[in-house]
């Protein structure tokens, strides 16, 4: 709010009596009654995550997941994870972040989302958001979807794109506590690092073809 301090400001002009007083009083007393309720709430989760304190930091070396996200997810799947889930894609197939597959006479085509816990999805959705706003291997992964489907003039193309990030974070979360290691970056130069140059060539050339409607050769640099 405080960048529409100013607005505020104006806004108060004219009259303000002891009836408009009381109703600030009470809006604020109310704003002060949930913030001791969520501390409560807070102090209540850090106690219940005790026993959890090790897997709990494990997930939090996951970028985009804090103390709270942490517990959500432990709350949801549990910590020993395989207990449950035998592998990362049982547990992605659980949460409903498992691709979907429409297939027909040999042909691909797009498919919803496969319904699975809502609790878990909504919650690595947020987390996706935040940690593609970090450098790393998960905002490559994002940039790079987003270009894929449109780029980021499309909003179906960051939301498609923000699913691939929370189906990888759902991945990441199985290794980590499955493993007991916590989360290895791999780096925002992950998939160039990966790429075959010769491919890269050729899919490029082939594009510039398309485009221009002439014979590209290349030559050696000088």
């Amino acid at each position: 709010m405080r960048k529409k301090i100013p607005d505020l400001s104006m806004a108060l002009e004219g009259r303000f009596g002891d009836h408009h007083a009381l109703m600030c009083r009470l809006h604020l007393d109310h704003i002060d009654h949930l913030e001791a309720m969520l501390g409560k709430l807070d102090a209540q989760i850090e106690e219940m995550m005790e026993p959890f304190r090790a897997a709990g930091g494990l997930l939090r070396t996951i970028p985009g997941i804090g103390p709270l996200a942490a517990a959500g997810v432990i709350s949801e799947i549990g910590a020993d994870v395989r207990e449950y889930f035998p592998d990362a894609a049982h547990l992605a197939s659980w949460t409903g972040l498992c691709p979907g597959n429409n297939e027909s006479a040999g042909k691909h085509r797009p498919a919803r989302r496969r319904k699975g816990n809502e609790h878990l999805q909504s919650l690595l959705v947020e987390c996706a958001w935040s940690a593609v706003r970090h450098d790393g291997y998960l905002k490559s992964l994002y940039h790079r979807h987003v270009m894929r489907w449109g780029g980021y003039r499309s909003k179906l193309a960051k939301k498609k794109a923000i699913m691939v990030v929370a189906h990888a974070m759902i991945v990441i979360i199985w290794h980590v506590l499955a493993t007991g290691k916590p989360y290895a970056e791999l780096g925002d130069d992950y998939f160039d690092r990966r790429a075959d140059p010769e491919r890269e060539i050729a899919r490029l050339t082939a594009r510039l073809e398309a485009v221009s409607g002439r014979h590209v050769v290349l030559e050696e640099a000088a």
